[in-house]
Parts: structure tokens; sequence; C-alpha cells
């Protein structure tokens, strides 16, 4: 089928000539046939039926057997006929959008399960489904990119190391695994050299140009690729080792995806006085819905637990405590911004306005979860004294940027990574993760 590049998602969707192509129908027309077929199928089983009874009696005298005439007896069902339907057009709209080539890995593997199983085949659907791939689809790339890099090596997570220009970038990456068809580390290489041939603004591999590869590699010790070399051992595990070009595209792709990497404190001196000054730029980032479901599930909520939130903002983690199934928390929260504390006392909620920095701690929060300003390291003076607000046996979870682990180190607890683009929809798409400590009763 031929496809023709037209506005399909959103009356305002800008399509340049290098994203994906659209389908050569509109979305309500290919919907529009969807929706005929599906009315159409009840009555087309019934007159399969009766053309297969047709054969049967045209076969025969008087009723009488002589024979089998099919080699299996025609039968069809029509919740199954109705479900291969469904699938059919999600796919054909999949396909016709080239979603595949937009998508990361990660986010394509997602999809291919959804597919399975797809949601009602209608106009919002599609939107939801489908839209922002063709809104943003070089954020798409980008983040396909991070994903596998930042999965390859932690260094890629690490804000000084992304700069434009700076040198730390890992060169060489050892994946376990990789021998044998369609093994956990050889898709990992697939998806890490495809993520940067799209970068570089060039199609994927085509599987047999990536098997190759990956055969010659095994054959005779190393092959090349597209910005750089695979080295393979004899005990299934491979070393990807970047050339300069390599490395800068990369870098350059990373620098360009985080955007504005945070700066660090101007010195090792000012970052460790005691100050209790507000940062010059708060940067206020409210937590996403499913940031603040997984974080919660490191609190074990039960009823009665006296639970803080420093730098609170308008309420999102306040919001998600209060409509915690117990409903029986005791939930306060501290900001210094007064329009973002109007917000969150209009929702009921108990918000104290004021610098977190300079409220005495009283350690009798069974737990505390916060996500503190961004900016530098100025998250530290907010962990440091969130941490004398817990009562023996109490739990803290903080919300940080990776450069807190990756670059800084000395955090509390246990370190759980977020997501790639975790903060994408509240305005960065640094890396993210969250410290989980848990003072001793």
């Amino acid at each position: 089928m031929t496809y023709q590049a037209t506005p399909l998602i959103g009356e305002n969707v800008e399509q340049e000539a290098h994203s994906a192509p659209a389908l050569r129908r509109s979305l309500a027309e290919i919907v529009a046939e969807y929706e005929a077929k599906a009315e159409s199928l009840t009555g087309e089983i019934a007159a399969f039926e009766a053309a297969t009874n047709a054969v049967k009696s045209a076969a025969s005298i008087g009723g009488a057997f002589g024979g089998t005439i099919f080699d299996r007896e025609p039968w069809l069902h029509e919740r199954k006929a109705a479900q291969a339907l469904l699938k059919s057009a999600w796919r054909h709209v999949y396909d016709g959008l080239q979603i595949g080539k937009i998508a990361s890995a990660k986010d394509r593997k997602t999809l291919e399960v959804r597919l399975e199983n797809p949601p009602p085949f209608t106009i919002p659907a599609l939107r939801e489904t489908f839209g922002d791939y063709l809104i943003d689809p070089r954020f798409h790339m980008l983040k396909g990119l991070a994903e596998c890099f930042c999965d390859l090596d932690p260094a890629y997570r690490s804000h000084s190391k992304v700069k434009i220009g700076v040198a730390g970038l890992p060169k060489r990456i050892i994946v376990g695994s990789v021998a044998g068809w369609r093994s956990w580390g050889r898709e990992r290489v697939e998806d890490s050299l495809n993520a940067l041939r799209l970068y570089r603004g060039r199609p994927r591999y085509e599987f047999r140009e990536f098997e190759a590869i990956m055969d010659e590699a095994e054959r005779h010790g190393e092959s090349d690729f597209d910005g750089g070399r695979i080295k393979r051992f004899k005990n299934g595990n491979a070393h990807l080792i970047f050339d300069a070009e390599g490395l800068r595209d990369i870098n350059r792709a990373l620098a360009e995806f985080y955007g504005e990497v945070l700066p660090d404190a101007p010195s090792e001196t000012e970052a460790k006085k005691p100050s209790t000054a507000l940062a010059r730029d708060l940067q206020f980032y409210p937590t996403p819905a499913r940031v603040i479901e997984t974080v919660l599930r490191e609190v074990r909520l039960r009823d009665g637990m006296a639970v803080l939130e420093p730098s609170c903002g308008d309420g999102r983690i306040m919001d998600a405590l209060a409509a915690w199934d117990g409903g029986t928390l005791d939930v306060t929260g501290i900001e210094w911004d007064a329009g973002r504390v109007a917000e969150a006392r209009a929702k009921g909620h108990g918000v104290y306005q004021g610098n977190f920095l300079e409220v005495p701690p009283e350690p009798r929060f069974d737990a505390v979860v916060m996500n503190p300003p961004f900016y530098g390291r100025h998250y530290g003076k907010h962990l440091d004294h969130a941490m004398q607000f817990l009562a023996p046996g109490g739990v803290l979870v903080c919300i940080l940027p990776a450069s807190a682990h990756y670059d800084h180190g000395d955090l509390p607890g246990s370190w759980h990574d977020l997501p790639v683009a975790s903060f994408a929809s509240s305005g960065t798409r640094i890396p993210t993760g969250y410290c989980v400590h848990r003072r001793r009763g």
C-alpha cells in the first residue's frame, strides 16, 4: 500500500518530510470501514455457513452421506472473527503511520503487547495511543537512544558526562549473553546500534544486516558497525567499542534529550555550607502520577501513619496519599510558595507555608516522601534536614536527579533508577531516580 504525508491526528499536527508518513485515508475513513465490517460480520458468517451447507447439499442426493467433501469441517466463531478484525484495524494504522520507526525499542514492545488485545477502534483511542508519536517524533527517537544507552551503562545517566565537549562517556561497553538468536544481550546490542543509526538519520539495520555483523564477529573475533566495532568472546560476551565520531553523536544526542544539564554548586565549599537559604532557582517539577505510584510502594502505607511531604508544591503526592484506600493517614505538607500553598489547601490538604530548611525538626513522622528542588546539590540540604523528621522505624523516600547518585554519590539507603524521561510531562527530561532510607527502630 502506498502512503502519503497527511496530518491525521489532531488539527494542527505538523509533519516534516523525514517524520512518519500517514495513511492514504483519514482515520475517520478507516474507522468507518472498521465499523461497517464489524456490523456486517454476523451476516457474512451466516452467509458462509449457508454456502457450506449449499455445497454439502449439492454433493448429495436426498441427504444420503456419500463421503467427506471438506478436508476440515468449515466452522467460524464470531468472537474470533471480531477480534481478528479489531487487531487488523489497529495493525493497519500502526504499520501505515510507521510507529515502529518512531517509538523506542521499549515502547515498541509495549505497543506490540497492547495490540494483541487492543482497545476499541475509535478516534479518541487512536489519538491517545499514537498521537504523541506523530506530534513529537524526535522526542521518541532521542528517548529510544537514551533508554538503550542508559541500560548499557549507568555512565550515560550522568549529567557531567553528557555535556557537550566533556570527556567521560565509556568507550567500551561489555554486554553479556549475546550468543544465540533473540538472546537477551543480542537484542540489547541490536536496539542500541539501531538507536544510534536513527539519530544519524539512517534506517535501522535489516535483520540480515545485523546478523551478518554478529556472525562476522563470532567467526573473526570482531566486526565493524556504524559508529564503532564489536568484539566477541567465547564466554558469550561482547564488547561494544565506539569510535570518536560515535561517542560524539551519543554525547550530542543525550545532551539534546536531557536538555540543560543541571549545574553543580559553584564550589565544594559552598556545597558544604550549612546555609538554609533557598536555591536561586528551585525549578518546580511536579511529580508525575506514575512516579508517585512507584515511590509510594516503598512506603508500605498503613492506617494511622503520620506522613510528611516537604516542598509539597501544589500537593501532587498529598493527593495520592489522601486517596489511599485506608483513608486514615495523617498527612502534613510544607511549601514556601504562597500560590502553591493556596492550591494545595484548596484541595483540603494541611500545608504549612514556609522554608522547609528553617522548620525545626520533629522526629515523629512514620514516613517522609519528598521531591526536593533539583538545582545543583541544593537537594542535599533538604535530604539531610528531612531525615531528622523520621521517627524510629520510619522510612524516607526522596526523588532526585540521577546526578545525585551517579555524579555525587553518598546518598542514604538504596538507590533506584526511574524510567527514562519520567519527568518529561513536568518540563525536564533529565534522568531521575529515588533513594530509600529506613531509620532503625
